[in-house]
């Protein structure tokens, strides 16, 4: 267990210096396409004219910015350390990250419409907290968790 904690700890660190932090062509290049690829992805979603560049207007005078800290790639980072530090067969890491990465990316669009649902319909600005803070960000673990676990007990009844 020490050990899978600190390849964890290891792993989050060089993942989040390469593929987050500005730190270089790629990560920069990555969050840019992940953040277009969810403002396409809500697009459909949002009321006509709502979506304008980055920015979800919310009313004339309130508006939700999607981000780099928005586009849905910390969880992903956070859920690919574990795979990467888990003990287990390597030809099986690559599968359950694509398939997490696609989950997460969905389930982050999900956790954006349901803030601005709950800011726009259910009190207002006073709810962007309760709904990105607690409610959103509840989700995003709730749903890294429960892959992990997914992942811990298909490969271990793969590697019988």
């Amino acid at each position: 267990m020490k050990k899978f904690v600190l390849l964890y700890l290891l792993t989050l660190v060089l993942l989040f210096v390469f593929f987050y932090a500005h730190t270089s062509i790629i990560s920069r290049v990555l969050n840019d396409t992940q953040t277009s690829l969810t403002l396409m992805m809500l697009e459909p979603f949002l009321k006509s004219g709502q979506l304008q560049g980055n920015d979800i207007m919310i009313t004339s005078f309130y508006k939700i910015i999607i981000t780099q800290a928005c586009n849905g790639m910390i969880p992903i980072l956070f859920y690919f350390a574990a795979i990467l530090a888990y003990p287990s067969r390597v030809w099986i890491k690559p599968v359950w990250m694509g398939a997490g990465y696609l989950i997460f990316t969905l389930v982050n669009v999900l956790r954006i419409l349901i803030v601005v649902y709950f800011v726009e319909q259910q009190g207002g600005r006073d709810n962007f907290y309760l709904a990105h803070d607690i409610f959103g960000n509840a989700l995003l673990m709730i749903v890294g968790l429960g892959l992990f676990i997914l992942f811990i007990k298909h490969s271990r009844s793969s590697s019988r």
